[in-house]
């Protein structure tokens, strides 16, 4: 009898152990899958904003996660992507475990195009500015096709037109763009560095290696940070040279900063290019060009972490 009243005990506790575990289990570890708009990014941890109108959900990073970007006509196959192209402002699809407050991904999608417009606005350019001076130059350019054959001024003026209704089209645009936008997390700077290039070059001098170092041990030592690097070019050469230049000036940096700095790459987001934009100096005098080839590192921290920490 007691014998039998001890099994049922055992029975008993192993049946609630194990239905304490499926419970934490469907809880803690369910599959999720959910679309929405990165609106922060705290070193490993995104933040996103789900499109079913749910609260926000923090999406982790971890050393297995893949991120893709879909390729060809069906997006069928994907080609990998870096992390670092995780910005706030970009639409992305998650896969993983979790459930609706925290997931820890397994794999993140996005498209293109929805990359190329987090990057515009995250280098602090205006897409439907640019695009309305395209429309600008076509509106100039179908004036002047007027203006040198007269048989086609009827074809010519509802080209016009059309552009004329593609810039309405845009402003419409540039205001649903800014609502987008406006809810992206603020940030504090906590700690930045400058590196100057020879003209032409990439090669990141010797002099300025010590502060990308100090600045990496520094970014280290906080909760949640992000290291955001942008990259410039003087006046001289082309403009495409120019891009292209600033360009592989950021990535230098970042390459410096995962090899030197040990800052991982989770922590670091897209290098943006800058080319000849927003220059710190004239590019008048050779002071002012010395000036203008550089490379601009910030530490940041989402002022949320940084008043809770």
């Amino acid at each position: 009898m007691k014998h039998n009243r001890r099994w049922i005990v055992f029975c008993t506790a192993l049946l609630c152990m194990f239905s304490v575990g499926l419970a934490y289990g469907a809880a803690n570890g369910e599959k999720v899958k959910v679309k929405g708009l990165i609106t922060g990014r705290d070193g490993e941890n995104l933040t996103l904003r789900p499109y079913n109108g749910s609260g926000n959900i923090v999406v982790v990073l971890t050393d297995d996660t893949k991120v893709e970007q879909p390729k060809g006509l069906l997006k069928i196959r994907h080609s990998e992507q870096a992390v670092t192209a995780l910005i706030p402002g970009l639409k992305i699809e998650v896969d993983g475990t979790g459930d609706t407050s925290r997931v820890v991904a397994k794999t993140i999608r996005f498209e293109k195009d929805d990359l190329r417009l987090a990057e515009t606005i995250q280098a602090g350019l205006n897409p439907t500015q640019q695009q309305q001076e395209v429309n600008k130059a076509n509106i100039a350019a179908n004036q002047e096709a007027t203006a040198a054959n007269k048989v086609k001024i009827a074809s010519n003026q509802e080209k016009i037109a059309d552009n004329q209704e593609q810039i309405s089209a845009n402003q419409q645009d540039i205001q649903a763009t800014t609502q987008r936008f406006a809810a992206l997390s603020e940030y504090d700077t906590k700690g930045t560095a400058t590196v100057y290039f020879a003209t032409g070059s990439a090669a990141i001098p010797d002099k300025d290696q010590g502060a990308l170092t100090q600045l990496a041990q520094n970014a280290l030592a906080l909760t949640g940070y992000i290291v955001q690097v942008k990259g410039f070019a003087d006046s001289s050469g082309s403009a495409a040279m120019n891009q292209k230049l600033s360009m592989e000036r950021a990535q230098a940096v970042v390459a410096f900063l995962l090899q030197n700095g040990r800052i991982p790459l989770r922590h670091i987001v897209a290098p943006g290019a800058m080319g000849e934009e927003d220059p710190a100096a004239t590019n008048e005098t050779a002071d002012g060009r010395q000036e203008n080839r550089r490379v601009e590192v910030k530490v940041l921290v989402n002022r949320g972490v940084a008043g809770g920490s």
